[in-house]
């Protein structure tokens, strides 16, 4: 099972306690499967893995198997500093059922190539469930570069790449070294999908697709359809929507217009504080075009 289309980096709800709120993540949950996503990646950057216990993370993976029940591929977010800590959480996840695992580099320490090198092939010997890769350097600090991803691209179970980087070389360089390789390169970079998918890229894992999923679906559709021209005005059409995303820490305002969306998945974890009541009135009315644009958009289609 190849991985492509547009897959959702979903978020964590909670509730006003910030528990882990379940009735919205099946809300959610069925929300994307129903407009059509292609897979569900949790416990990632905007799913705020690095706030939630290792018990939470099992639990709340365990219900996102039981709810989504095959129908998407589910990717879960087990990346850590301890290459010891990593392993045991995939082979929790694989006990639960998951599709895929995320690894995101480790962070706090500056690595060499090689101990990132030896960290995933460590991860992969012991993992049986096949591993994607994340590559983002500006929260990690520790890049994964083309000469390395070529390298771990021969690793059986290491069978693709999300990169969040913002760069677009290193997505034309994995795509180019790993072409004869059964390796899925997905951009997670949302301004970027559209130029990624031009150059190759199977699909996105796109975080805006929490809330405005119409729009980042008409980009992957139309690009698929040979439509180019409507694909750049989809994708030119979540502008607006990052714009509003810098008014509060990730993932605060994401979760605000999910919430306006009709599903209450709560604030982000202390210590990433609600939106600021001065921004409110402005995210509001941006997620109210947003809504009635795609309401008017599947009416003709």
């Amino acid at each position: 099972m190849r991985l492509s289309g547009i897959i959702t980096a979903m978020v964590t709800p909670f509730d006003e306690f910030e528990h882990i709120n379940y009735n919205a993540t099946a809300q959610l949950i069925e929300f994307l499967i129903g407009k059509g996503v292609s897979g569900i990646f949790i416990l990632g950057t905007n799913g705020e893995f690095q706030v939630l216990t290792t018990e939470e993370k099992i639990k709340f993976a365990q219900f996102v198997v039981e709810k989504v029940k095959k129908r998407v591929p589910i990717i879960v977010g087990v990346g850590g500093n301890s290459t010891r800590e990593v392993i045991t959480l995939a082979e929790q996840m694989n006990a639960i059922g998951v599709d895929y695992l995320s690894v995101i580099t480790p962070y706090f320490n500056s690595l060499t190539e090689d101990e990132l090198y030896q960290h995933y092939c460590n991860i992969a010997e012991h993992s049986p469930v096949p591993i994607l890769l994340y590559n983002i350097p500006k929260i990690t600090g520790n890049p994964l570069t083309i000469e390395l991803v070529t390298k771990l691209a021969e690793e059986n179970n290491i069978i693709g790449i999300k990169d969040s980087s913002g760069n677009i070389e290193n997505i034309k360089g994995y795509i180019k070294n790993t072409k004869d390789k059964n390796f899925d390169v997905l951009i997670g970079s949302d301004s970027l999908i559209l130029e990624a998918l031009k150059l190759g890229a199977r699909g996105a894992v796109a975080a805006t697709s929490n809330a405005i999923i119409e729009n980042d679906l008409r980009i992957y559709s139309e690009f698929i359809s040979g439509n180019l021209e409507a694909a750049q005005e989809a994708q030119n059409s979540i502008e607006e929507f990052r714009r509003i995303l810098k008014y509060a820490t990730i993932p605060a305002v994401l979760k605000q217009t999910i919430m306006l969306r009709g599903i209450n998945v709560g604030q982000a974890r202390r210590p990433v504080l609600p939106v600021k009541e001065k921004y409110l009135d402005d995210i509001e009315k941006v997620m109210l075009k947003y809504i009635e644009e795609a309401e008017g958009y599947y009416a003709k289609n």
